[in-house]
């Protein structure tokens, strides 16, 4: 598992990036794969990096 910081959130689209050392890009992520509420920018996850077509994308992700 990797661990990072969320870097942007649009919570309108309901995706954002989670900035982290364990990958050259921000990781994607979209709420769809994650559930309850929001997250918020500077909030510590962890979770996996799985590559998808357009770059890195968190999975399993959690909350810390």
């Amino acid at each position: 598992m990797a661990n990072g910081t969320v870097d942007f959130f649009n919570d309108t689209g309901g995706y954002g990036f989670i900035e982290t050392e364990d990958a050259d890009d921000d990781v994607f992520f979209h709420m769809e794969d994650i559930g309850g509420p929001d997250l918020e920018e500077g909030e510590e996850v962890e979770f996996e990096i799985e590559q998808a077509d357009k770059g890195p994308r968190a999975t399993n992700l959690v909350r810390n």
